[in-house]
């Protein structure tokens, strides 16, 4: 039997890459993708699966209830895959009403429209939440993140991400939802918004701008190639049991400065700048405020239960992602000039 799945946020730099991998993947499914749009929305991540007869796009901002309740009256969804989210830290601590309307308020809201469509009966359909490793705080030198760590978020979006957790688990336990939720570390790859790290200095690298680094760079982070994510969230939709819960790592531990160290030797050699020459772009900034130290993730789950594991090497998958935007500098310029923006208008008009 064809399902079809609405997948949120699928405009959107992680979203994009488990669209494709499902429309592509599954010819028999039908994939909706909803997404708002907003800045870091871009159609033009999708435009190789546009046109497959199995994909439709709708534009819609999840804390909009009204249209939600709307999409679910008049398409029936056999699964959901929920994305869509503010996800930026810096943005958080800027405007934080922002992050608990649509991580929070959005997510109830397709809650409550699967739940009123499935209407109890729940053979075959499944709410997949996807969250992030920040939920669980800091780390110290030591140690992992595992399933059951105690929640610890520290930040408006860590803390608005934890709550629509939370808000999952209770349909579950209260409603008998069918509902499976992961957590991932920072994920890099084609087509991420030119806020974050990666794309940021790669971008101010090739243009001979500052490589801004907070504090003295000594953060630690656990980085996840993006195809690899989506080959984990294909794996978890598909096989997990109800009401599990998964960790998504790169077992790629990096200190945010080697890093960027290791980033400005790829550049170099890329753009066939002397060695070194990069590194003196970078510059030391305040540190952002309620820094977490170290992140790491334990997918040892996923593995043992499922069967996933990271393909390649961060060495490998860093040079990866700076070939694609080298090659993609049209993409970039859009991006960067907001010229992306007018995609959709472009397209449908409207």
């Amino acid at each position: 039997m064809k399902k079809r799945i609405l997948i949120t946020g699928g405009a959107g730099f992680i979203g994009s890459h488990v669209v494709r991998l499902f429309v592509t993947k599954y010819p028999d499914y039908e994939i909706v993708n909803l997404d708002a749009l907003t800045y870091a929305g871009n159609l033009e991540n999708l435009t190789d699966v546009a046109t497959a007869p199995n994909y439709k796009f709708v534009k819609i901002d999840i804390t909009d209830e009204k249209a939600i309740n709307e999409l679910f009256a008049t398409t029936q969804f056999d699964g959901v895959i929920h994305l869509a989210a503010e996800s930026h830290v810096d943005r958080s601590i800027k405007d934080p009403l922002a992050f608990i309307r649509t991580n929070i308020i959005g997510t109830v809201n397709l809650l409550n429209a699967a739940k009123e469509q499935w209407s109890g009966n729940y053979e075959g359909k499944r709410f997949y939440h996807i969250s992030t490793d920040e939920v669980y705080g800091s780390l110290g030198e030591e140690g992992m993140f595992v399933e059951t760590t105690p929640y610890d978020p520290r930040s408006p979006y860590s803390s608005s991400k934890a709550s629509s957790d939370m808000l999952v688990r209770a349909y579950h336990h209260t409603y008998g939802m069918p509902v499976v939720i992961s957590n991932c570390s920072n994920n890099y790859g084609a087509n991420q918004f030119p806020e974050k790290l990666i794309p940021l200095s790669i971008n101010n690298i090739k243009n001979n701008r500052p490589i801004p680094i907070y504090g003295k760079g000594e953060n630690i982070r656990d980085w996840l190639w993006v195809n690899d994510h989506a080959r984990a969230i294909d794996v978890i939709y598909h096989k997990a049991a109800n009401g599990e819960t998964y960790n998504i790592g790169g077992i790629n531990e990096w200190k945010n400065i080697d890093l960027i160290h290791k980033l400005c030797e790829i550049m170099d050699k890329k753009l066939g700048r002397e060695p070194g020459s990069s590194a003196k772009l970078i510059t030391y900034v305040t540190d952002r405020a309620g820094h977490d130290l170290r992140y790491a993730i334990d997918s040892s789950k996923l593995k043992r239960e499922l069967g996933w594991e990271p393909s390649l090497q961060f060495a490998e998958g860093l040079e990866k992602t700076v070939d694609w935007y080298l090659a993609n500098e049209k993409w970039l310029e859009n991006v960067t000039s907001g010229e992306y923006q007018n995609y959709y208008q472009r397209q449908y008009g409207k």
